[in-house]
């Protein structure tokens, strides 16, 4: 076989189960890690000096978690591992990424990106004020930081996230206000022929509600959001909504976590120009794939949730089965028995996903209510009345000219937790399918990298 250079960007479920491949082949992969420590997000492991047990922090996945870490600690002497390093760009088969303050370039031969997820975000009213974090973000701040992100914390949004994350917290001590769903409980029975393709994990999250339910905590199906209530100087302080019923409610808080799911990260993706298609059961643009995990660039792998939203164990089936690819393309001979397993492994999955989309759909129907005050990106103060506006009195109805017009996705997200409702909204204004405005390009750098001014600077 011919040595070449391979990297790995991620250390989650996917990167780990990818080097653990490479390095029983006989290479040394390069493994890049934006994070502290080794995990992703739902195996982030806590700091050196915090002493929370494994069922503690993660539950019936503690044993899964301690597996990860176990088998990360046994690569540590195999690979080059690079963490809190970020990667910022792509370019002619090198990796532009700073480690702190300095800079630094990674060639590679074979990439194999597992850049994971972050949270997909709908705006509602009040979302910009202090007080309102994404779902991930409140379950970090439980993880890394062993804190709450209030006292009284509403839980609002949909999809099985919602529930864990509830779960999480009320499991720590802290006080649940209430979870509230935007999906109606009648789409998870329509939905359970795809769910029952994996019945453990389902029942995981009938017991997750189920516990909530048991423990007090206010659950409610099939709402519509109105307004995450408060001022600018005291934050968030409530939460009205609709009810199922039509019936306006109101719920007391001082902290909101927010998400629909997950959304694959794509931007490195994107600068390394894999292509994208739309996947008209999640009303987004996802990557191209193989069913190995092959993008449309050759030698670019893509594997875990950065490919699709599979979950943490599909995340390691899919990481083992890109790597066992690229050695295949490097001429080394894999068995295609395990290979097969690891793809039915992998549709089962997927038909679980599926499953998950339909009973928790995205709620595209909301960004054409949102009021014009709303505001949709938050890092530009971007409202719906002014993207509406310059849709209207520009014919703006691609996402980034939208966006050169508005600003929008402009801030330091990039349009991460802006940009797929941003593109609802163009498409109610404009009266055109969501799949005509596409989706805002990835640029570089991804991330705001820090700077050293030099002391004769200006």
């Amino acid at each position: 076989m011919v040595e070449c250079r391979v990297v790995i960007v991620g250390a989650g479920p996917a990167g780990i189960r990818c080097a653990e491949t490479l390095v029983a082949a006989g290479l040394r992969p390069t493994v890049i890690d934006e994070g502290r420590r080794d995990g992703g997000q739902i195996y982030r492991r806590q700091p050196e000096n915090f002493t929370r047990s494994y069922d503690m922090l993660y539950g019936s996945e503690a044993r899964r978690a301690e597996a990860i870490h176990g088998g990360f600690d046994a690569l540590r002497g195999k690979i080059d591992y690079l963490p809190e390093t970020l990667v910022w760009n792509i370019a002619e088969r090198q990796l532009y990424a700073a480690a702190g303050t300095n800079q630094i370039m990674v060639p590679f031969d074979v990439l194999i990106l597992c850049s994971g997820a972050v949270d997909r975000l709908m705006p509602v009213k009040g979302w910009n004020l202090a007080g309102t974090f994404s779902l991930g973000g409140a379950q970090i701040a439980l993880k890394s930081q062993a804190c709450a992100i209030g006292k009284q914390v509403v839980f609002m949004g949909t999809g099985a996230l919602l529930y864990l994350v509830a779960a999480q917290y009320q499991k720590m001590g802290a006080h649940v206000a209430a979870v509230l769903d935007t999906s109606p409980w009648s789409l998870r029975l329509s939905a359970l022929p795809k769910l029952l393709a994996q019945p453990s994990v389902l029942w995981s999250g009938v017991k997750l509600d189920l516990t909530l339910r048991l423990a007090g905590v206010p659950v409610y199906n099939g709402i519509d959001p109105l307004e995450i209530e408060g001022t600018a100087d005291a934050g968030v302080q409530g939460v009205s909504f609709k009810d199922r019923n039509g019936e306006i409610r109101g719920v007391a808080c001082d902290a909101v976590a927010l998400g629909y799911h997950l959304r694959p990260e794509t931007q490195l993706a994107d600068l390394a120009r894999c292509a994208f298609t739309f996947d008209p059961g999640t009303r987004q643009w996802l990557l191209q794939s193989d069913p190995d995990g092959r993008s449309s660039v050759a030698g670019v792998y893509l594997a875990g949730d950065g490919a699709r939203i599979r979950g943490a164990r599909a995340a390691e089936a899919s990481g083992r089965l890109a790597a066992m690819a690229a050695l295949h393309d490097l001429g080394h001979p894999q068995s295609a028995e395990i290979m097969a397993g690891l793809r039915r492994t992998l549709a089962r999955w997927t038909r679980f996903a599926q499953g998950l989309a339909q009973a928790f759909p995205w709620p595209a129907q909301q960004a054409a209510r949102l009021s014009d005050d709303t505001v949709v990106c938050r890092c530009e103060a971007v409202t719906a009345a002014e993207l509406r506006r310059v849709v209207l009195e520009t014919d703006a109805i691609e996402a980034n000219r939208a966006k050169a017009f508005s600003r929008v996705g402009m801030g330091r997200c990039q349009g991460r937790y802006c940009g797929q409702a941003a593109a609802e909204v163009i498409a109610h204004a404009a009266h055109v399918p969501v799949e005509q405005v596409g989706r805002l390009r990835g640029q570089a750098p991804v991330k705001p990298l820090p700077v050293v001014i030099g002391e004769d600077a200006a």
